[in-house]
């Protein structure tokens, strides 16, 4: 009884939820709000209109998914009407044709001059007209498929309405589930949502069968409609303002690639000029007091790889140049991420740069480096360095954001200034996510190690891409294995106790 009185109470909301056939789904609701989850029950409306009924009601991500299956049967259904279904063997069969008919010219003038290869040129020829022969009868067999096609559409298209009608009122009571706690979820049936669908349905229909059956009816829906001028025109445009930014900022430009070259000069002063013994202790013993002795033996084995193999000094200005980059990319990015989390305004137009940097390809970083810093170290630096930055600025907010807020309301309460709350709170509780930030920057910076070889930073990219070079695999193994540890051992460090 109690159950039978909650669905009455939904009787009303059930009506001005579905707008039309109310009776009809104050049952179907009414079964399944009592007993939760998938019941069968067959939609007739859902099944005659198909994608079209799922747009009326709301369900757009059903309606595109089932588009698209129904679009694949209509299509089987038109090449089976109207489709050419021999066109590829009878486009093959002209070909033969065309070439048959030369090598009758070259028997004709070989029987005139009594040359030597008339018997190989008869053998050709008798080989192509067999090859005609079999292209015209696949041209005939496919003609005669049309019948096959028509009933595997239909087949198929049956098959789909009676999902889309097992479906339609299972999704329609999980949206009105949701349209009851949010009013701003689609309700009822909706004449404008229902003839967007139809269009949106006959179009995709009409066009993608047309362009199955009849490949060669419309032309520009195999080719897009395009100049060739357009790209040149607009590539100019772009050169054009390389150039000018190149010329007016060459004072910038100068002095960032003279900042670059002095802070990776430093760094391998200390790493690859420092006696290597040194260096190797020093890095064992940073593994160990980071990460505990298990990683400071791996460290030891690892740094014995690159000195035996004679990797030595490459893996330590690859280390130089990540480090120069990396360092840049945190001095720059924390701060950077602080200040966003603290004013969401800001991030709303740094995250898509940051989005936009994420799905650039890594080769295309490479072409304004080289525009405006040049070739050599310097470039690597910057390139590697916008290409690893994203990571800590986005953990830092993320960190920052997920700060609990009644600790920083306690904390304020107690009479913290806003400097005490950011030094002693906020980025004390953020610390493993912004680590985990550094982490990613760190080992993204890596993965550039062989792209910025292209445009003359040296290393252990230039160990690999010669090995691709001269297709050494051997030797190309080998120094990604020396890559590898580098990863490893910076991945360790940096992460501490927590992955060792």
């Amino acid at each position: 009884m109690s159950d039978n009185h909650a669905t009455e109470r939904l009787n009303p909301l059930i009506d001005e939820f579905v707008g039309q056939n109310q009776s009809y789904y104050r049952g179907v609701f009414g079964t399944m709000l009592l007993a939760p989850g998938y019941k069968f029950t067959l939609n007739w409306a859902a099944a005659l209109l198909g994608p079209v009924w799922y747009g009326a009601r709301g369900l757009w991500s059903w309606f595109l998914g089932m588009l698209l299956l129904e679009t694949v049967a209509f299509i089987l259904i038109g090449m089976g009407l109207f489709g050419d279904l021999g066109a590829s063997s009878r486009e093959r069969a002209v070909s033969i044709q065309s070439t048959l008919d030369l090598r009758y010219q070259q028997i004709e003038v070989a029987e005139q001059n009594g040359a030597s290869s008339l018997e190989s040129l008869q053998r050709a020829a008798e080989a192509l007209e067999g090859a005609l022969a079999d292209a015209q009868a696949a041209a005939t067999a496919a003609d005669a498929t049309g019948l096959r096609f028509i009933f595997a559409g239909l087949v198929i298209l049956a098959g789909f309405k009676l999902v889309t009608a097992a479906l339609a009122n299972w999704n329609l009571e999980k949206q009105f589930a949701r349209w009851r706690s949010d009013r701003d979820v689609a309700n009822g049936w909706s004449m404008s949502r229902m003839l967007i669908a139809a269009g949106a349905f006959a179009f995709t229909v009409i066009v993608s069968t047309i362009q199955f059956a009849q490949p060669e009816a419309i032309g520009v829906l195999g080719e897009f409609p395009t100049d060739g001028n357009w790209r040149i025109l607009v590539g100019d445009w772009i050169q054009a303002g390389f150039d000018w930014l190149r010329t007016s900022g060459r004072g910038v430009f100068d002095g960032i690639t003279w900042f670059m070259r002095t802070l990776l000069d430093w760094i391998e002063v200390v790493l690859v000029d420092s006696p290597w013994p040194v260096v190797a202790f020093v890095i064992c013993m940073l593994a160990y007091l980071s990460a505990g002795p298990r990683v400071a033996i791996f460290t030891g084995v690892a740094l014995a790889y690159l000195g035996l193999l004679s990797f030595w000094e490459k893996a330590m200005t690859t280390v130089a140049l990540l480090g120069a980059a990396a360092m840049i990319s945190i001095v720059v990015g924390i701060p950077l991420g602080i200040y966003c989390a603290r004013r969401p305004k800001a991030y709303a137009i740094v995250r898509p740069i940051l989005d936009f940097m994420q799905s650039m390809p890594s080769f295309v970083y490479l072409i304004p480096v080289v525009a405006f810093i040049g070739s050599g170290k310097p470039a690597g630096v910057v390139a590697t360095m916008i290409f690893g930055s994203p990571p800590v600025i986005r953990f830092t907010v993320l960190g920052l954001q997920q700060v609990p807020e009644t600790v920083r309301e306690a904390a304020l309460a107690f009479g913290a200034t806003p400097r005490y709350l950011l030094w002693r709170v906020d980025l004390p509780l953020a610390a493993r996510t912004i680590m985990a930030g550094v982490n990613q920057t760190i080992l993204l910076s890596l993965a550039m190690v062989v792209v910025a070889s292209l445009i003359g930073a040296q290393g252990l990219g230039e160990d690999v891409l010669e090995a691709l070079q001269f297709a050494a695999a051997g030797q190309g193994i080998l120094a990604g294995l020396a890559i590898l540890f580098c990863a490893l051992i910076l991945d360790r460090i940096v992460a501490g106790k927590g992955k060792s």
